[in-house]
């Protein structure tokens, strides 16, 4: 942790919604005019789409059906906790993009699956905020939570993740439902050893919990609205969070346990704002102070 430059970071598998919780602090950083570095998990990938189906063809041929972005082996968690510690000890650190598609390759003039250059981060930033997979990983080999100050966990339930992955696959990136399902089985182990235990480190967790019939993700024909669901927000440390007031503010809400609240689906971007900004705050005003 650094109280000079703060780190944040948010952790979720894919389909599980971390783009759409990181556009409500791009909100609170905007309306606040914190000036923040933005880094994606995918940009620590270890390798180029090429790359990676060369390597998923070799561990399957070696007998390994298990291998996949979810490995830890898939991607560079040292570098990118070198990311953190420098930018928690200097404020300084460097980045690149992965780029997924041809609107993106257009954008950064490098060719879908490939990586751009590592650049430096801009000067002069209020904090590091971090967006993807892996970012409270800790393990024999690294330990992303010891560097980020505020670490959140976003968690739909499962059967609800694989919904928003089938439907953003096949729409974005074109690909079939079988397609997908062989990703996510093919995903599951990583996902109970690599992504699931992150989930107790995390300061935060968001988990959206569908209440229509999701009893079979794979023939879902849409994916349940935010009318259609809860969220139960869970705090690692309820010390300092006033319930009180955030059942008073969010109406139909209610607190579950000593350290949990349920929130209409809808009004998720409320709670999150109504949560998240005088922690954020909070930050800025220590490493304002030391």
């Amino acid at each position: 942790m650094s109280i000079r430059h703060p780190i944040i970071s948010v952790t979720g598998s894919s389909g599980a919604g971390t783009t759409t919780v990181k556009h409500t602090f791009d909100q609170i950083f905007r309306r606040e005019g914190i000036s923040a570095v933005s880094i994606e998990g995918d940009a620590f990938h270890r390798f180029n789409r090429k790359d990676m189906a060369a390597e998923l063809t070799r561990r399957t041929a070696a007998g390994d059906q298990t291998f996949s972005h979810f490995s830890f082996e898939a991607n560079e968690l040292g570098e990118l906790e070198r990311v953190f510690r420098e930018y928690g000890e200097t404020g300084r650190g460097r980045t690149r993009h992965y780029v997924h598609d041809d609107k993106e390759a257009a954008l950064y003039n490098t060719p879908p699956g490939a990586f751009t250059d590592w650049a430096p981060f801009e000067d002069q930033s209020d904090l590091l905020f971090y967006e993807g997979l892996h970012g409270a990983v800790v393990n024999e080999e690294v330990n992303l939570a010891r560097w980020a100050d505020l670490m959140i966990g976003v968690v739909p339930v499962i059967n609800l993740e694989w919904i928003q992955k089938i439907h953003r696959d096949r729409a974005s990136r074109g690909y079939t439902t079988e397609a997908v399902t062989d990703v996510i089985l093919r995903r599951m182990h990583a996902y109970v050893h690599c992504i699931c235990p992150q989930f107790t480190e995390t300061d935060i967790n968001f988990q959206r919990v569908p209440v229509v019939d999701t009893s079979n993700p794979f023939i879902a024909r849409w994916i349940p609205t935010a009318d259609e669901s809860l969220v139960v927000i869970r705090f690692k440390s309820p010390r300092g969070i006033d319930f009180p007031y955030l059942t008073s503010m969010i109406n139909g809400s209610w607190m579950s346990r000593a350290n949990s609240i349920v929130i209409p689906g809808n009004r998720l971007d409320l709670a999150m704002q109504l949560i998240l900004t005088p922690l954020i705050l909070r930050l800025l005003d220590q490493k304002k102070r030391a």
